[in-house]
């Protein structure tokens, strides 16, 4: 009876656990709705504008940070966008110099 009980249980919990998970999935939720492709020149120029305004944001929580209006635990966070933003613009900063000088050494 013991183990009956305990397998039917089990057996529940794992089917309820496999919901959970197809739900985190993103299965229940509508697709993101797809833009247009833009150009090259257009998706550098939003992820740029998106870059600054992070890095304006975090110095800006730096600044209310130090002043007391918000908590540490904003400020930190704050920082940690603003560093992971830099670190991804100075990688595709060296990218995009890599790329020129590569064009730059091509026979004409």
């Amino acid at each position: 009876m013991i183990e009956t009980t305990s397998a039917s249980f089990a057996t529940t919990g794992m089917r309820d656990a496999y919901r959970s998970a197809q739900s985190l999935s993103g299965a229940g939720f509508p697709p993101a709705q797809q833009s247009e492709p833009g150009s090259f020149a257009e998706m550098i120029r939003s992820a740029a504008k998106d870059a600054v305004e992070t890095i304006r944001e975090g110095d800006m929580a730096a600044q209310r940070g130090l002043n007391g209006e918000i908590g540490r635990q904003e400020v930190v966070e704050a920082t940690l966008a603003l560093e992971t933003t830099v670190q991804t613009v100075v990688a595709m900063r060296d990218k995009f110099v890599e790329a020129y000088q590569e064009v730059l050494r091509m026979p004409i």
